[in-house]
């Protein structure tokens, strides 16, 4: 077999390149989009590769990359607890899923769901600290709002994650919700 007659010839090839490609938090998760944050990430994954596995710096960039897609996990995670507490159990994969191809329903809705992904991050814990705010979350704030479901979203957030002095720390994990 010619390797030019081959449909199974750059399949390794494509496997390989979705791995270095994953740039939200497992592989071959076709729900990424080509933000800013997943370009640092893609970035920090090519420099990886081109340095000795045994290096000092290899070990650095694994580790922050490793870092890195733990947090974003942890984040999806916490927003997927709100919505599964505000009645999403069976939506909230969907709407927390963002592809290249999300459009925002309304252009008008664009502001409300900026000032309110603003306002979840300085008024909640529902982000770590150093997170720079991620589009994807944009796109789900514009769905909450489409839904009548985002100003709930943003008083549970403040229930759950509520902004703390002196920081925050991932791995607190949710509070129990008050009835």
């Amino acid at each position: 077999l010619c390797s030019n007659n081959n449909p199974y010839a750059s399949f390794g090839a494509t496997l390989a390149r979705d791995e270095e490609q994953n740039l939200w938090s497992t592989p071959h998760d076709v729900t990424h989009t080509e933000a800013d944050d997943d370009r640092v990430l893609y970035n920090m994954i090519v420099v990886r590769n081109q340095l000795d596995k045994d290096s000092e710096e290899w070990q650095k960039l694994n580790y922050d990359i490793y870092t890195l897609r733990q947090t974003r996990k942890e984040v999806r995670s916490r927003w997927k607890h709100i919505l599964e507490d505000l009645g999403f159990q069976k939506e909230a994969d969907s709407l927390l899923s963002v592809t290249k191809l999300s459009i925002i329903s309304d252009s008008q809705n664009m502001r409300k769901a900026r000032d309110i992904l603003l306002k979840l991050s300085e008024e909640t814990n529902i982000f770590p600290t150093s997170w720079e705010l991620s589009e994807r979350y944009l796109f789900v704030v514009d769905r909450l709002i489409a839904l009548d479901a985002a100003d709930e979203f943003f008083k549970m957030a403040s229930a759950v994650y509520p902004k703390r002095p002196g920081g925050d720390r991932l791995d607190e994990g949710p509070r129990p919700l008050q009835s």
